[in-house]
């Protein structure tokens, strides 16, 4: 378990650990603006590289001065290597491209334009785009692959991780008064690696240690973390974390129901990100604490927290708030009935109000995690 009160030290600012990062994966988080999720307490944000490769491109951002010029927001960014997109790509239609020793090779489109994404180019893009903490490229597996296909994940992800490992250095020498391993985090980017091996032990310890060889500023869980009931491998989260050093940061990438938050955070998990909040807010779906107050949700009750339909015809006459434990900018200020109207009439704001609340609704939940584990 992280001690209490760990702190991820980064260029744009220090992140209280466990935290949880929204995904904004084409630089937005969908319907707000930079203040709107600063006002949320949201410590940081995840950008995806394969997507900023493609639009508006490496070229673009650096010329632009990074993403953090770019889009207006002056806190911590994590950059995702595009392994997962490469990943869900090509298990939903194979045909589309080929991982090969160096490289994968693939079109996105169908018969357009070849993607051709190496770790050197990923760790380029990241480093073009100013990222805080850079993720190596990986080759991601589901639970369900064989084991050749795991065996084959572990020794790419490895081979990967030295290249990624060498071009960051390479650029961080080039870029930044520390050195390729000098520096807190508060003058030079992270890099993380990320952890492979599906639901095999041996091979989940093989990759932690060759990783770990290589000197990360922190480990990730990498793989589909789900079973195919969509439940948690718990057995296989809770070994991965235990071989993960507890003086860095140990990422599960991907966790956001906010159950499988809280059973990760007790397993020694301290980073998370996810779409859930946001998507969720989009399809009328907003998360509340069963419970008075913020000083009385109990994290080891089975049911801890609630989701409100914003289109239950119950709302539409309803003056409250959507949680009166909430002290976010949509509570403080619109109605239940107000948020059911604006989404019965299909205005943007529904979307806006709804995110707004859904990550302030996050950010408390890790707060209470970290007080938690502080106890």
């Amino acid at each position: 378990m992280p001690a209490p009160g760990a702190v991820l030290n980064t260029m744009h600012g220090d992140v209280s650990l466990p935290a949880f990062f929204p995904d904004a994966t084409r630089a937005v988080i969908r319907c707000l603006d930079a203040q709107d999720v600063r006002l949320t307490g949201t410590p940081g944000i995840v950008m995806n590289a394969y997507h900023l490769m493609r639009h508006p491109g490496a070229k673009v951002l650096s010329y632009l001065g990074g993403l953090h010029a770019f889009t207006g927001w002056d806190g911590p960014i994590l950059t995702d290597s595009g392994g997962f997109q490469v990943y869900s790509l090509l298990r939903e239609n194979p045909s589309l491209g080929v991982v090969r020793r160096n490289e994968a090779i693939f079109t996105p489109d169908g018969d357009k334009d070849k993607v051709v994404l190496s770790p050197e180019k990923s760790i380029r893009m990241q480093m073009a785009a100013k990222s805080d903490i850079v993720m190596c490229l990986d080759w991601c597996t589901h639970p369900e692959d064989p084991a050749e296909l795991n065996r084959n994940s572990v020794d790419t992800t490895v081979r990967w991780g030295k290249k990624c490992r060498q071009e960051f250095d390479r650029l961080v020498m080039e870029r930044y008064e520390a050195g390729g391993d000098g520096g807190d985090g508060g003058n030079r980017p992270l890099l993380f690696g990320i952890v492979q091996g599906g639901e095999d032990e041996a091979l989940r310890r093989e990759c932690t240690e060759a990783l770990m060889d290589l000197g990360f500023d922190g480990y990730c869980f990498g793989g589909w973390p789900l079973d195919s009931d969509l439940n948690l491998l718990r057995d296989t989260l809770e070994l991965t974390a235990s071989l993960m050093p507890d003086s860095l940061p140990k990422y599960a990438m991907g966790i956001g129901k906010p159950e499988n938050v809280v059973a990760c955070a007790r397993m020694g998990y301290n980073l998370f990100d996810s779409v859930i909040p946001t998507r969720d807010a989009r399809h009328l779906r907003l998360y509340v604490f069963n419970a008075a107050s913020l000083d009385d949700v109990r994290l080891d009750t089975d049911r801890f927290y609630s989701t409100i339909y914003m289109q239950d015809r119950k709302h539409m006459r309803d003056r409250g708030p959507i949680s009166e434990a909430c002290d976010c900018y949509t509570c403080q200020n619109y109605s239940k009935a107000y948020l059911y109207h604006l989404f019965r009439v299909e205005d943007g704001l529904a979307n806006r109000l709804a995110t707004i609340h859904n990550l302030r609704f996050y950010a408390q939940l890790m707060d209470r995690i970290r007080k938690e584990l502080g106890k």
